[in-house]
């Protein structure tokens, strides 16, 4: 039995830039934190022939070809898989389409374990790269190269995805007092549905590659408020920080009609009224979680509950994608 774990993450600044169709032409910029919440996978070999997938549904399949869930099936054909009696299964701390970056982090928590059946170590630049060839080249997903990198990585890094495919990364890029300062001060909340951000990055994807004026101004404005993001952390400047993020929120709610909707602005506007000096929703838009900086949590976590949001109690995470059994 091989177990591995993947986490989630959170982006605090620069989202949306990491999408080939902006950074191949403008570079893009991420400033990205891996939480403690996980996505499980378990492999096993079993003595039946064929494979057995065990997620949100089930499925029984005698060849690779005939598997429907697209990460499992490109995973094993990417990596010329000839185990023909395979149990492989999923499990996670957060459900999917709640922009956590889900998706990251089961494909590259997959191809750990897909490695260690092979008796075969990764990198985890390697592992980042795999991953978002899958999910970007062989199933043309509109996806940027965030959520595997940082996955794989861990920790809270700064991501510069170059115009010719190239991923620079920066590390301990904030003082380790001022991640703790950061770590109290946020706090995520579910708006109670989820929701396939494929169709809201699909847009965005689409205008960038048309050239639209709008969408790319837009982009150029995110990545450089990241790029203040970051300069604002690494001051310990938090108040600097929240003005940023707002100003993030307000012209991230310009890529796309889908992005809110009226139960997440009221939801915004209540909680910045009630303890939360900033805020945001994570992720492509549409639902899933909405992020707040406060200090005065307990008395935004006695708002927001008025508005049935559920909180998750979160702390970053710095191992990245990992082997827990083998």
């Amino acid at each position: 039995m091989i177990i591995t774990r993947s986490p989630l993450r959170i982006t605090l600044g620069g989202g949306g830039t990491d999408l080939p169709s902006y950074y191949k032409n403008k570079e893009g910029f991420t400033l990205s934190a891996a939480i403690n919440k996980y996505v499980y996978i378990s492999i096993h070999k079993t003595f039946q022939k064929g494979f057995y997938l065990k997620y949100s549904h089930f499925e029984k399949r005698k060849t690779i070809d005939q598997i429907k869930h697209p990460l499992i099936k490109e995973a094993l054909k990417e990596e010329k898989i000839k185990n023909n009696n395979l149990e492989i299964g999923c499990q996670a701390d957060i459900p999917a389409g709640t922009g956590l970056g889900s998706s990251g982090s089961f494909t590259t928590a997959l191809l750990k374990g897909l490695f260690l059946i092979k008796n075969k170590n990764i990198s985890n630049n390697y592992l980042a790269e795999l991953a978002s060839k899958i999910e970007i080249n062989n199933l043309r997903e509109p996806v940027g190269k965030q959520d595997q990198y940082i996955a794989a990585y861990g920790g809270i890094k700064v991501f510069r995805f170059l115009r010719n495919g190239t991923v620079k990364i920066s590390k301990n890029v904030i003082k380790d007092n001022l991640i703790k300062i950061l770590e109290k001060k946020l706090l995520l909340f579910f708006t109670g549905f989820s929701r396939k951000s494929a169709a809201i990055l699909k847009e965005q994807n689409d205008k960038t590659k048309s050239n639209s004026k709008e969408m790319i101004k837009n982009l150029d404005f995110i990545k450089e408020l990241g790029i203040q993001s970051l300069q604002s952390l690494q001051k310990g400047n938090f108040d600097e920080f929240c003005t940023i993020m707002n100003e993030h929120w307000l012209f991230k709610k310009e890529r796309s009609k889908k992005m809110s909707n009226t139960y997440i602005d009221s939801c915004y506007d209540y909680a910045l009224k009630n303890g939360a000096k900033a805020g945001k929703i994570v992720g492509a838009g549409g639902g899933g979680f909405l992020m707040f900086y406060s200090d005065k949590k307990e008395k935004l976590q006695k708002a927001l509950k008025k508005k049935k949001t559920s909180e998750i109690n979160f702390k970053f995470d710095f191992e990245g994608t990992k082997i827990m059994v083998k």
